[in-house]
């Protein structure tokens, strides 16, 4: 049995289809409902937030793929291990090696996995293709989307491709221990995105460029200080190894990674 945590979110619906496509028997785990998922899945309502809402979830399982969310590593892995998982995969962020000072939360993930006791995989991404989907209302109302460092390459990754990966180091021998580093084929900036999604969509997509005051106001919002600061610096100045293309997802997967292109394709409905 294979648990996955964040089963609505971008990787984990993805991950839930292609293992129970595999034949795999898994168990989704959200805080919210249980849209999108396959038929026959079973889903169970917790929080990472809360270790012991979790333990249903974990009974019988034998590996975990596993979010950076809580403040309670330990006590989310110590449920994990009780309930008989054996392996887990934790999806956390490439900014943990380039800026850890910034990236202290998912730092401490790691660290909690590295002496659980499991056999363990770390998954370091970088940006999502998927963040794309904060500009999905200025698209459909406006045709518009606003962004600082419009012209700042990043290899942004598909989440499709995070979760094959996942998948990969769930089900198949030879990935205990590793830390891969996900991105995706090529850098694309801001504006290239957005030009992406409007051929997606058959409609031109107009790109404004925001200052780093305008943008930093606007994720205050929504995400804590100091990953704000880390996040502005990563897309504003991203340091060479954040500008990497890493082979990691061609070497498990045996292909080269998704092209934003791609991603804007298949998620096209979101934006029109």
């Amino acid at each position: 049995m294979i648990v996955v945590t964040g089963a609505t979110g971008n990787v984990g619906r993805e991950l839930v289809r292609v293992l129970a496509a595999a034949g795999e028997e898994v168990r989704a785990v959200s805080r919210g409902g249980t849209q999108d998922l396959p038929a026959g899945v079973p889903h169970i309502r917790a929080d990472l937030a809360d270790p012991a809402s979790l333990r249903p979830a974990f009974e019988g399982a034998d590996a975990l793929l596993l979010l950076v969310a809580g403040e309670d590593p330990q006590g989310i892995l110590s449920a994990a291990k009780a309930g008989g998982v054996q392996r887990v995969v934790l999806v956390s962020s490439l900014g943990v090696a380039t800026r850890p000072g910034a990236y202290r939360h998912p730092a401490d993930f790691e660290a909690a996995l590295h002496g659980s006791g499991t056999d363990w995989t770390v998954l370091r991404c970088g940006g999502l293709d998927s963040n794309a989907f904060a500009w999905a209302e200025p698209i459909r109302i406006d045709r518009v989307v606003a962004a600082p460092f419009g012209d700042v390459g990043l290899p942004m990754v598909d989440p499709a491709d995070v979760a094959e990966v996942a998948a990969a180091a769930l089900t198949l021998p030879g990935h205990a221990g590793a830390v891969y580093g996900l991105t995706g084929p090529a850098l694309t900036t801001p504006r290239e995105r957005a030009a992406a999604i409007g051929r997606a969509i058959g409609a031109p997509v107009r790109f404004l460029e925001q200052t780093r005051e305008q943008a930093r106001e606007q994720m205050l919002t929504f995400m804590p200080e100091p990953v704000v600061d880390g996040t502005l610096a990563i897309l504003g100045d991203p340091l060479p190894a954040e500008r990497r293309v890493s082979p990691d997802v061609e070497r498990v997967l045996g292909r080269a990674p998704r092209p934003f292109a791609d991603w804007a394709a298949r998620n096209a409905g979101a934006f029109r």
